[in-house]
């Protein structure tokens, strides 16, 4: 058996791994990398969305989109397409969750010959539908205006993005070739290998992956975390216990911090909503990735009104996806947290309340900006880069009564991490604008485990009997300091991999 590390691998984004027993090949998450490039400064990509996030293109030199140029790739591992490997001697893909760091470069598997099928829950399978095809639309459109330039350079330019980029009729292949998947059951997908899918928190479906193989008649397990939530996060189950394994593929996104607040959802938004909007006649704008951090946002606004007999504050959603998620989460009511499903059996709603909105038109988000009472819009992308959130920044960011709540990661060089660092004028579509706004920041949304939550789940592996653990999906510097943690709790047998290089197990 081998695992090759096709992604992710000492960065966060582009999870992608390649796990051999004798010629069966199952590749675990396809997802599109967006970091930096290190030459340029640049985003490798941003098609698609980081974690829900819809955006415009923000792409380095010399990297395909989703950026899969792998120019580095060991010979090992020969580049034959897009993918570093035949597409067509995959035999299965098995997804963790929808975030298209970890699903982004599905169509492009099915383009370059892959004709299996892709294992997930049915949570995941809904959502990963609803970001596809909001990138393929957001490719299309790239392509369109590319395509009205008379620029050769660019028409250059256009060729090799249609080579590169997919589009509906490649995710609706996609998507066709999906099977949902149980929680908690047992799936033999060759006569020696069966997977099951445990939930992870972090995401509406998410998964742990837990693979059970018989190779030369001894019994191997492998885990693939995926990307492990935190517990007690609205609406999410709490990550649930992965039973023992002999490899461990742990992500490590948090693995050199902790999360700052400490207070509850409730407790932390009400604070900044009591500073913005009551105490003062102010507008608070929060970006938000649509997928998941809205849906947290929304409920968590209804607890408060419905339960603190907080003021009916009008509240603006405007993002198209976030309205699709939404309705994909209300259709899984039953893989909710508990006390989700028992807020929803007693108010009958989750994420409508009094003075909500969901704007659906460019029109209808324009006019929310021109609401003269205290107001919160929420809109995407949460790293303030693309979407319809720069509108609104652009219209608050120079009013002192103005708010901007900042409540995940933003990647450096995007807007909202611009306004994190104190820029005092910040350019947006072409414009400069002076920021008067208050900026805050508050972490009690972020879907991610951090050090301690990273600890919980790998300590429920034995240190005599866990082989080896893969640090994957993190900062360089957060992989070596959770190494380093790991060590000092008994844990030494800890890698942290190359792109492109693999391990026999």
């Amino acid at each position: 058996m081998k695992i090759s590390f096709l992604g992710a691998a000492r960065q966060v984004t582009g999870s992608m791994y390649l796990l051999e027993v004798d010629d069966y090949r199952i590749l675990v998450d396809c997802g599109s990398n967006l970091e930096r490039s290190a030459s340029t400064g640049q985003p490798a990509s941003s098609n698609g969305q980081a974690n829900g996030q819809s955006s415009t293109e923000i792409s380095g030199p010399d990297q395909t989109e989703f950026g899969l140029a792998y120019k580095d790739t060991p010979a090992t591992l020969p580049q034959t397409g897009f993918f570093p490997f035949e597409a067509s001697s995959i035999n299965v893909v098995l997804l963790t969750h929808a975030h298209v760091d970890h699903s982004g470069s599905l169509p492009n598997l099915y383009r370059e010959g892959y004709e299996g099928q892709v294992l997930c829950t049915e949570p995941t399978f809904a959502l990963t539908s609803v970001l596809l095809k909001d990138a393929a639309s957001l490719n299309q459109k790239r392509i369109n205006e590319l395509n009205a330039s008379k620029k050769q350079r660019v028409k250059d330019k256009q060729q090799q993005m249609q080579k590169d980029l997919f589009l509906d009729r490649e995710v609706r292949n996609t998507m066709e070739n999906v099977v949902a998947i149980a929680f908690n059951r047992r799936f033999k997908i060759a006569d020696n290998i069966d997977v099951t899918f445990i939930p992870a928190g972090h995401l509406l479906g998410a998964a742990h992956i837990v693979l059970n193989i018989v190779e030369d008649g001894k019994l191997k397990s492998i885990c693939f975390s995926g990307d492990i939530g935190r517990k007690n996060y609205p609406l999410l189950v709490d990550p649930a216990p992965v039973p023992p394994v002999d490899y461990l593929v742990c992500e490590s996104t948090y693995g050199n911090r902790l999360h700052v607040d400490m207070m509850s959802a409730e407790d932390a938004l009400a604070d900044v909503i009591q500073r913005t909007c009551i105490d003062m006649p102010g507008r608070l704008i929060i970006p938000s990735f649509s997928v998941g951090r809205t849906q947290a946002l929304l409920y968590t606004l209804n607890r408060l009104y419905t339960e603190r007999d907080f003021p009916p504050i009008k509240v603006f959603s405007d993002s198209p996806m976030a309205f699709e998620s939404t309705k994909i989460y209300l259709q899984h009511i039953n893989m909710l947290s508990g006390e989700a499903k028992a807020f929803y059996k007693e108010h009958e709603a989750l994420f409508d309340f009094e003075n909500f909105e969901f704007l659906e038109s460019s029109k209808a988000s324009k006019a929310a900006s021109n609401y003269g009472e205290p107001c919160i819009i929420i809109s995407s992308s949460g790293m303030v880069q693309g979407g319809r959130v720069e509108y609104h920044v652009a219209q608050n960011i120079s009013n002192p009564y103005s708010t901007i709540l900042i409540i995940g990661y933003c990647a450096e060089g995007t807007l909202g991490w611009r306004l994190l660092n104190g820029q005092q004028t910040l350019s947006i579509k072409g414009k400069d604008h002076q920021v008067l706004a208050n900026i805050e920041k508050i972490d009690v949304f972020s879907g991610h485990g951090d050090r301690n939550d990273l600890l919980n789940f790998v300590g429920m592996q034995s240190p005599e009997t866990l082989k080896r653990i893969f640090l994957i999906h993190g900062d360089y510097s957060s992989m070596e300091a959770f190494r380093d943690t790991l060590a000092e709790t008994g844990y030494p047998q800890v890698v942290i991999p190359k792109k492109g290089e693999s391990f026999d197990l």
